[in-house]
């Protein structure tokens, strides 16, 4: 009888202790590590080095500047030195990327480099805004360049001695300018050399060539399409104005591409700006005074 009074309670006691673990005891949880630290990609780091044509360098670093706003980690280093320059830093990697504004010559295409056209761009003829003469045919332009022809009267423009403003040797502007105006001639040794008057006035750089023309009433010369302004007068060549529309359509003679230059594998904050580059954010500040590649 005590045995099963026993029992009973034993019994009654382990209700009891069920039933209240069931009412407020909780199943172990394991615990989610918490962290603060943002979920995704870490951020590149890292400078770009870009180096070569002056023509280039305005558009690159105006997408530089936007591109720094979106990985503020990266900053993009710009120096115009030219395109010759510019495919030779790429080719020895003393910089990351190289720029020119022009197709590569012959020797150059033997090196490997990776070409990037980036943008194309129009070469417009100028001359001082009073000057009457508004259009010339290509050949009429090759032979002023050349010192064929000397004075504007021959023409159509004022009883004046032509001044021929060109460009410092290893500019690419220069190089695709003569390469398409036929200035370049073969000399003894079989090597192509530019025929350009040689008492040109030669400036280095896209800039120093429009300041000459704005100076000088009697003066031509040839600018990259993004340096015109009010200061200058681009004419008409064979009837055809230098605009974007006409590049596009090919119909303006004159226009080169501009290529980034790259030489093996390039490091990711590298990649990440070219990419820039060719997205569409970047193809439309190339629309801005150039003609975009998309």
């Amino acid at each position: 009888m005590l045995r099963r009074r026993t029992m009973s309670i034993i019994s009654l006691l382990v209700l009891v202790v069920l039933v209240f673990v069931g009412c407020t005891g909780q199943a172990p949880q394991t615990e989610t590590p918490q962290t603060n630290e943002p979920q995704g990609e870490a951020k590149l780091e890292g400078t770009v080095t870009v180096v070569g044509s002056t023509s280039v360098q305005p558009l690159a670093q105006n997408i530089a500047d936007a591109f720094e706003s979106v990985e503020p980690g990266i900053k993009v280093d710009i120096q115009g030195v030219g395109s010759s320059a510019g495919v030779k830093a790429a080719n020895e990697g003393t910089a990351n990327i190289g720029t020119a504004s022009r197709e590569l010559k012959t020797e150059e295409e033997e090196w490997g480099l990776t070409k990037h056209v980036i943008a194309r761009d129009g070469i417009a003829v100028v001359v001082h805004p009073s000057n009457t003469v508004s259009d010339l045919s290509q050949d009429t332009i090759t032979k002023i360049f050349k010192g064929e022809i000397k004075n504007w009267k021959e023409v159509g423009g004022a009883d004046e001695d032509i001044i021929v403003i060109s460009r410092e040797a290893g500019s690419g502007t220069r190089g695709a300018f003569e390469e398409i105006m036929k200035l370049l001639e073969k000399n003894a040794e079989g090597k192509k050399v530019s025929v350009v008057r040689e008492d040109a006035i030669f400036a280095d750089g896209n800039g120093a060539v429009k300041a000459n023309v704005a100076k000088k009433e009697t003066a031509i010369g040839y600018v990259s399409l993004g340096y015109l302004d009010d200061s200058i007068k681009a004419l008409k060549v064979d009837g055809v104005d230098a605009t974007v529309e006409n590049i596009k359509s090919e119909k303006y003679p004159v226009a080169r591409p501009f290529l980034m230059l790259t030489k093996g594998e390039v490091d990711a904050h590298v990649q990440a700006y070219l990419d820039f580059i060719m997205s569409d954010d970047g193809q439309a500040i190339v629309a801005e005074k150039f003609i975009s590649v998309k």
